[in-house]
């Protein structure tokens, strides 16, 4: 860009990582936004579920603020939206749909919808769930950002009607995700909160190999786990990581698991953020398949994929030291030449400059700063 942004990005969370993805795509895409120049509002609503597990309460790049309800958003920042260069409303925003449709009429910049969620987002649509979005602010929105690549762009253009659909998949900081020498503590890790979706995968290709070899060392790192569950004496787990503990996490580990939810592996092209952080650090991949896999890293080279424990058990007890190690270099070398944060904020900027370029920016019936609904 020629000039600085004034942007302002309405966040499921950025101040909470419990339970959810949302906070650390945030947090990666605020970082470099703002050391790139631009001045960047991150607003939030103040949920209590995220206020009792805040791990970074005051995030020391940008401007970060919390509101209460819908009203208090329109009557605080009406004129800070107003002024954006550009707005963009994330995926489960609470009151998504209003806060949409006033940031339609308020701001006289770029106006863009940032899905971290887009299977899920395109099969509420398809039932009727406007939870956070609806067809007609599809529509609306300027700019579609994905989290999720190939086809599905087609169809948001074509069938939902959106103007521009561009991918803007999650990131990696290479400044916090890296390569550290440590012996490893567990043989497999697995980070990721509960879902009855994935839970087969992680039954199949965690821990049923643990129950097979019982000198295998694995870890499962997540919030949500029913407390019934019987876990492998195996398995060790661990209730909730803040992100500043994810390096060190996957460094310990001589291999990570990368399990993708249903909606996410049955649309392809959607990499989960732990699957660059583990990347970054170096640490060996086993992931399940999905389609476009291969577009991100070259299979059985930099990643590895499995659909059985007994895959698993074979990369585990198969592979040696030496290709252990290169497997997991040559994927953060993959990562750093084209998954970084600071990637992620240049290609934001160039798909401002393309919408600016193609149609105006400026809203009709603009509601006056300071209007409260």
């Amino acid at each position: 860009m020629t000039k600085p942004l004034d942007i302002v990005i309405f966040g499921l969370s950025i101040t909470s990582s419990w339970g959810n993805g949302h906070a650390t795509t945030f947090r990666a895409l605020v970082r470099a936004l703002s050391a790139r120049g631009h001045n960047v509002s991150f607003l939030e609503r103040n949920m209590p579920w995220y206020a009792e597990h805040r791990d970074l309460p005051n995030p020391p790049y940008g401007i970060t603020q919390l509101y209460k309800s819908l009203a208090e958003l329109k009557k605080r920042f009406a004129r800070k939206v107003s002024n954006a260069d550009l707005c963009i409303v994330g995926s489960y925003v609470p009151d998504g749909v209003a806060v949409g449709e006033w940031v339609m009429r308020t701001c006289r910049g770029v106006k863009a919808f940032y899905d971290i969620d887009t299977p899920v987002t395109l099969a509420k649509l398809a039932s009727g769930d406007a939870e956070y979005v609806n067809e007609r602010l599809v529509r609306s929105y300027d700019l579609y950002l994905s989290f999720t690549g190939g086809p599905v762009l087609r169809k948001i253009e074509r069938e939902l009607g959106s103007p521009m659909a561009r991918t803007l998949y999650c990131s990696v900081d290479p400044k916090i995700y890296f390569s550290e020498e440590c012996k490893p503590k567990w043989d497999l890790g697995y980070m990721g909160t509960y879902s009855v979706d994935r839970q087969p995968s992680l039954d199949e290709l965690l821990i049923e190999p643990a129950r097979r070899s019982r000198d295998l060392k694995t870890v499962v790192a997540g919030s949500m786990y029913p407390n019934e569950f019987a876990w492998p004496v195996n398995v060790e787990r661990i209730e909730h990581l803040a992100p500043a503990a994810h390096r060190r996490f996957y460094n310990s580990q001589k291999f990570t698991l990368n399990l993708t939810r249903a909606d996410m592996r049955n649309a392809g092209y959607s990499p989960s953020v732990r699957i660059f952080e583990a990347a970054a650090c170096g640490t060996p991949i086993i992931s399940d398949y999905w389609a476009g896999l291969e577009t991100f890293f070259e299979l059985e080279k930099e990643i590895l994929t499995a659909s059985s424990a007994d895959q698993v058990l074979h990369h585990l007890k198969e592979i040696d030291e030496n290709e252990r190690r290169a497997i997991g270099e040559r994927a953060r070398v993959r990562v750093l030449a084209s998954h970084t944060s600071e990637q992620r904020a240049i290609e934001l900027e160039g798909y401002v400059a393309e919408v600016m370029q193609t149609a105006t920016a400026t809203p009709l019936n603009a509601e006056p700063a300071g209007a409260i609904a």
